[in-house]
């Protein structure tokens, strides 16, 4: 638990929440830190604790502490991380193949958690109150590319404010299954859980259980009428959003089998995987407001199957 602490709401002040009054006397407390104080009944005023909903005035004087940061329960594992970027504030990593992002039922020590908890040893967001890498979007575990990661909590907050704000140029790289009739286009289709399998991803009504889902998406390069390099752009983020937009366009990933990749009939080389790659990420770094223009470059496997599909 932090030290006790005073808060004297500034003169001027009409009326204003208590959390919103917190928050903006410590910008470099996340918001889910200071309302994880009022849960705790550990902001009063006059003696009494108070509800973040408090309305607070000039004159107002808050007592308040903030909740310890608790260490994460997970193991930090040395595994080797390709970086793009690196700062004291944030990092951006090349996911690989086959590393799952977050751990859950089922995952071993070996996800990006895991290594970034060894990598960012002592410098790691506290956001929700448990000290982990403060990883603001998150990549499929077949999907390889650029992860943004903050290293504070004012970092984190200002990502996710950028991400929910649409102004991060998020740029994706897919192989798909034959070649599309235009030379690019736009899908703006509903996105929401399927109702019979409910693991998976559809398109949907919005308001019906979908929310609304924006890719643009342009030919890069066609190989025969087999398959064909598609540069996406994504204005929202949506789960699977690039392979469900993709495979209602009728041109499903490789090797994406959950959204209508079929291996028979295919006369090329077998994909090794879902065909997708995170290639750019660009917006403004939270503390100094330059912009960050990061590239992922190709993974092997993807350079090997774009070389067979050159050569077939």
């Amino acid at each position: 638990m932090s030290a006790p602490q005073r808060l004297a709401i500034a003169d001027g002040v009409r009326r204003m929440r208590a959390d919103k009054a917190l928050a903006s006397a410590f910008p470099e407390r996340s918001r889910v830190a200071v309302q994880r104080a009022f849960d705790a009944g550990l902001v009063a005023l006059r003696g009494l604790p108070i509800k973040r909903s408090a309305t607070v005035r000039a004159g107002d004087v808050l007592e308040f502490t903030f909740p310890e940061v608790k260490a994460a329960e997970l193991r930090a594992v040395d595994i080797r991380l390709d970086v793009l970027f690196e700062d004291e504030f944030l990092l951006v990593v090349d996911k690989p193949a086959g590393m799952v992002v977050h751990p859950g039922a089922g995952t071993r020590e070996d996800t990006l958690v895991h290594a970034l908890l060894a990598h960012c040893a002592g410098s790691l967001s506290g956001i929700g109150g448990v000290a982990r890498p403060g990883i603001v979007h998150r990549l499929d575990r077949e999907t390889t590319g650029a992860v943004i990661v903050a290293k504070t909590d004012e970092v984190h907050r200002d990502l996710a404010r950028q991400f929910a704000a649409r102004t991060v140029v998020k740029e994706y790289l897919a192989l798909v299954s034959g070649v599309p009739r235009l030379l690019s286009g736009s899908v703006r289709k509903a996105i929401g859980r399927n109702p019979r399998q409910r693991h998976k991803m559809a398109v949907t009504e919005e308001g019906k259980g979908g929310r609304a889902a924006w890719t643009d998406w342009a030919i890069a390069e066609r190989y025969g009428d087999l398959a064909a390099l598609v540069s996406c752009t994504l204005h929202t983020g949506r789960t699977h959003q690039i392979r469900v937009h993709m495979a209602s366009l009728g041109h499903p990933i490789l090797g994406d089998a959950a959204y209508g990749w079929r291996g028979a009939g295919w006369t090329g080389r077998p994909p090794p995987r879902v065909m997708l790659h995170a290639a750019r990420l660009s917006l403004a770094h939270p503390m100094t407001g330059t912009t960050l223009d990061l590239r992922a470059p190709l993974p092997a496997d993807f350079r090997e199957l774009i070389k067979a599909l050159t050569e077939g």
